[in-house]
């Protein structure tokens, strides 16, 4: 609506002009036809807008919404049902509302399998193709940092890892899967007192043997074996090693022949037998290589050095998989000593071969450097191997250590390690590199 307001100007000509002013009635008359011709000019832009509205041209008044009537309480509205399994995302106009920019729905994680370990049957493991190359070391199978420096030393992976534990701890699965994730035989030494117990502590009166067999440790055997079961591989507990010696306190005898730590004769193999039946009643023992291993005899006192005592610790061949020894070459040198394998473990090895013919290992086994004579006698033990007289060893566990020990009533210092001089190292490296020694060589 356009709306004019006409104002008329009346001019006057000052007194002293020729021509005389219009009259009124001509004044008039002029406004009227001024008025006219301006309300035609505005009847016709009026026009033209409306012939413009008429064609949707940008001014055509948009016309305004009918407000949507709230719903009344009774009138349900008609939707479909959501499954509530489905998910329904809204998104909104983000540059409208000046938000970010909404990230897309993150894509569902595709579960990964958990890795499958396995491992050789029993009957495979006790008579392998290839001798075991095992070690010792102050981490393995924890971390194998130190383990494999000590493989690229000796020129090839080892297969087999030696590692220790007591009857304070729980069965660690975790390592005997992560040892045959790498293709290692796990060899553990099972010791019935606390980890940390000193090795010159002879008396542990509640880790007698006694109190084993009177059932104080069932629950703990119990279990651990069921913790085995959990795990479903396959290991070598080598349960109370070296039991013919008079420095644990699972031996039954002092050097003299009287009680050690309060155990008495037939308690050792008693105590096997109990241990062992715990596991066969869990259904264990299909995992279980038991590994009965004595130390070399020929540094044990007189009384002990007979094959007669060894025997009466053997718990018996279905109570036993396999058998082994602990020996080195370690001062006080005997004067007979003429520092070689031989001398260090025939004997046993007679004795072990007469008391039963379940396969051998050398379950730990290590020579010093004091006295210059280590290299020659790491030669000895790779030749020991290539003889036939030795083919029932199928492998041996070297103690990767340096240990200071009390020998003799005095401190001594040993250095175990295959790389504690550089002719050791060539030593052990180009023996373990011998064919006739029968060992597989895993090259990094």
């Amino acid at each position: 609506m356009v709306s004019l307001v006409i104002v008329s100007v009346f001019v006057w000509v000052s007194p002293g002009g020729a021509t005389p002013p219009p009259s009124l009635d001509a004044q008039l008359a002029a406004s009227q036809t001024e008025n006219a011709e301006l309300q035609e000019k505005l009847d016709d832009a009026q026009a033209k807008l409306d012939a413009a509205g008429r064609k949707g041209d940008k001014f055509t008044p948009t016309p305004s919404p009918t407000p949507t009537p709230a719903p009344t309480p009774t009138a349900a509205p008609d939707a479909p049902t959501i499954p509530e399994s489905e998910t329904i995302v809204v998104y909104r106009d983000a540059e409208s509302e000046g938000q970010p920019h909404p990230t897309s729905p993150p894509k569902p994680t595709v579960p990964v399998a958990p890795e499958t370990v396995t491992a050789p049957s029993i009957a495979s493991i006790l008579a392998p193709e290839s001798r075991y190359f095992g070690m010792y070391t102050s981490q393995a199978p924890f971390d194998f940092a130190t383990f494999d420096d000590a493989a690229m030393d000796a020129g090839s992976r080892q297969s087999l890892v030696g590692y220790f534990g007591g009857w304070d701890q729980t069965y660690r699965g975790d390592v005997v899967t992560a040892s045959w994730k790498r293709g290692l035989l796990p060899m553990l030494t099972w010791e019935s007192r606390p980890i940390s117990a000193p090795n010159d502590q002879t008396v542990l009166p509640e880790y007698s043997l006694p109190r084993i067999l009177a059932g104080d440790f069932d629950a703990y055997l119990h279990q651990y074996a069921k913790d085995i079961v959990a795990t479903g591989l396959p290991l070598a507990i080598r349960l109370d090693h070296e039991m013919n010696g008079t420095w644990y306190p699972w031996s039954e005898q002092k050097s003299d022949g009287s009680s050690l730590n309060g155990n008495g004769p037939g308690d050792f193999v008693a105590m096997w037998r109990h241990v062992h039946d715990i596991f066969a009643a869990e259904g264990a023992n299909q995992f279980v290589i038991w590994t009965w291993a004595p130390n070399i005899v020929n540094n044990l006192p007189t009384r002990h050095q007979d094959v007669s005592y060894l025997q009466s610790l053997y718990p018996g061949d279905e109570y036993v998989d396999l058998v082994g020894a602990s020996g080195y070459l370690r001062t006080p040198f005997k004067p007979e000593n003429d520092f070689t394998f031989g001398y260090t473990f025939d004997a046993t090895l007679d004795q072990l071969r007469a008391i039963t013919d379940k396969p051998i290992i050398i379950a730990e086994v290590g020579a010093t450097e004091t006295g210059g004579h280590k290299a020659a006698w790491v030669t000895s033990m790779f030749d020991a191997f290539a003889d036939p007289a030795n083919d029932d060893i199928i492998g041996f566990a070297w103690f990767n250590l340096a240990v200071t020990t009390i020998s003799g009533g005095e401190r001594v210092t040993n250095d175990w390690r295959i790389d504690s001089r550089a002719d050791s190292l060539a030593a052990f490296a180009t023996g373990l590199a011998d064919p006739a020694g029968r060992f597989r060589l895993i090259p990094y």
